[in-house]
C-alpha cells in the first residue's frame, strides 16, 4: 500500500467516528460540533480527535454535556480568541 486512505475507508472511519460522538455526546453537544465543523473545521477536527482519545482510553463516564464541551473548546483553543455563540 501507498500509506493512503481508501475511500471505502475514510467512509469506514467517518462512520466511526459518528456513532463514537453519538454514544458519548448529549444532543445539544452534537449541534454545537455541527456548528463549529461549518465555521472552524479544523477545530472541529481537533475535539472530534480528542473526543475519540479520551474515549478510548476510558475517561469518559458519563454523556458529555453542551457546557462540558464548551469547557473542553475553551481548553483546546486557549490563545485564540474563539466566542461561541448559542
Amino acid at each position: 500500500m501507498n500509506g493512503e486512505m481508501s475511500v471505502e475507508e475514510m467512509k469506514k472511519l467517518e462512520e466511526m467516528k459518528k456513532l463514537i460522538m453519538k454514544r458519548i455526546l448529549s444532543k445539544q453537544a452534537i449541534e454545537r460540533l455541527g456548528r463549529i465543523r461549518v465555521v472552524k473545521p479544523d477545530l472541529a477536527a481537533q475535539l472530534e480527535l480528542y473526543l475519540i482519545q479520551i474515549y478510548q482510553s476510558g475517561k469518559i463516564k458519563a454523556e458529555i454535556s453542551d457546557e462540558q464541551l464548551k469547557t473542553i473548546l475553551e481548553t483546546l483553543s486557549s490563545g485564540k480568541e474563539f466566542k461561541i455563540l448559542k
